[in-house]
């Protein structure tokens, strides 16, 4: 070039730069521009291809010739036009996502949708509720079983005769008051019955079995009206001592939590001053310690009342029995039934004491009650019970002869001076 020959190249002169490190790019972009003007042209279908008069626009790969924007590809790429027909097309890669963690801060669980507090505390308030529920039917049991109410009741039906509802309902309201150890008032028991019908004896039984299952005799109080208050005796002096006896016996009973019994025995006798005091016992403005308590009231009133159902009802009577027939046993504790309110009303009269007791009548004992007295008796007093003496003895005894039946008019009082003789 430096001799004045002309350059190799067909395209236009170029300006000769003044190194060579000017020249050697400028044909480097040539040559590129070259390239790409044949792989246009490659790619744009022939003339012949096309409708006759409508050939396609040749692409001018001059610097300055105007283009269509026809002329202008949609993509670009350096196959030709037989490859890219014939490529086939790859499966992509699915690529797991993997989580990475910097290694220099603690690694963190993903956060969760935030819970409301009063979710928290509703779940927290079911669960201390129901370990409260499983916590008191535990002590349910725990409290019940302490008093053996089961060997009391196998003590009672075996050694009471002729009272078997009035033993089964005594068992099954002492079963639900003991079945937990707070009340909000204690438990009256009253017996009524005429002599001799056994209700001094179950008296006695109660205070020796809660004496035995207690563990503590001072938690069982017998009052006995003859012998503690006696006519002579000042009434205020015995409602002083009643109240202070009651009132040691239920406070020491709460230091042990524990439920003591109280069975008063002749309450008919008793003046209506002690009556009044009994009957504050039961008041709820009194402290919670007399609550928890069960008191057995053993009276003759409504004796008479009694005796006149028992032998208008002779032949109801039998059905009170086990051997009795089931539809004459629902007829008779239905009669039963309507006895107890009958007796609440009648002593209702007399002293509003009676109004929340629980009323339970002892009903007049049958001849051969009588003779398992004796049976009874004589075994104990270390005579062999032999049946034809022990009805021999029952037959000197006075009876009701009703419907074919006999009642005892004094039960078993005389039974034990009848033994004495032999």
């Amino acid at each position: 070039m430096d001799r004045g020959q002309p350059s190799p190249e067909p395209t236009a002169a170029v300006p000769r730069a003044s190194g060579p490190c000017v020249i050697a790019p400028v044909r480097a972009v040539l040559r590129l521009r070259r390239r790409v003007c044949v792989l246009r042209q490659r790619r744009l279908p022939l003339p012949s291809a096309g409708p006759e008069g409508t050939g396609a626009p040749r692409l001018s790969c001059t610097s300055g010739a105007p283009r269509s924007t026809l002329d202008q590809p949609q993509f670009f790429t350096f196959d030709g036009p037989a490859e890219l027909s014939f490529r086939t097309p790859r499966k992509k890669r699915r690529r797991s996502r993997v989580v990475l963690y910097p290694e220099t801060s603690r690694k963190y669980r993903p956060r969760v949708e935030r819970r409301s507090r009063a979710q928290r505390c509703l779940l927290l308030l079911v669960a201390i509720v129901g370990f409260q529920v499983l916590n008191a039917i535990e002590n349910l049991d725990d409290n019940a079983q302490r008093y053996d109410l089961d060997g009391l009741e196998k003590v009672l039906q075996r050694t009471v005769f002729g009272q078997p509802a009035a033993v089964g309902r005594v068992v099954a309201l002492m079963r639900d008051y003991l079945a937990t150890h707070v009340h909000s008032r204690p438990l009256l028991l009253a017996l009524h019955g005429p002599s001799g019908v056994g209700k001094s004896h179950v008296g006695r039984l109660l205070a020796r079995h809660f004496r035995a299952v207690l563990e503590d005799s001072a938690l069982v109080l017998q009052y006995h009206t003859r012998h503690h208050c006696p006519e002579q005796r000042a009434t205020q002096d015995c409602r002083e001592e009643l109240a202070r006896r009651v009132a040691d016996v239920v406070a020491r009973a709460e230091a042990e939590e524990k439920t003591p019994l109280l069975v008063l025995d002749e309450v008919e006798l008793m003046p209506p001053a002690l009556l009044d005091e009994l009957h504050g016992f039961l008041q709820p403005q009194r402290s919670h310690h007399f609550h928890n308590a069960i008191y057995v009231l053993l009276s003759g009133a409504g004796g008479a009342e009694i005796t006149r159902f028992v032998l208008q009802n002779a032949s109801r009577t039998l059905s009170l029995r086990p051997d009795g027939a089931r539809s004459a046993r629902a007829a008779a504790a239905q009669a039963e039934e309507d006895l107890r309110a009958s007796l609440r009303a009648l002593l209702a009269h007399e002293h509003p004491l009676w109004q929340a007791a629980a009323v339970v009548p002892f009903l007049l004992l049958d001849k051969r009650d009588v003779v398992n007295c004796f049976r009874d008796e004589m075994a104990g007093e270390g005579f062999f019970p032999e049946q034809a003496r022990a009805e021999h003895l029952a037959a000197q005894l006075s009876y009701y002869r009703v419907a074919g039946r006999e009642f005892a008019i004094t039960g078993c009082k005389q039974v034990v001076a009848r033994v004495n003789l032999l």
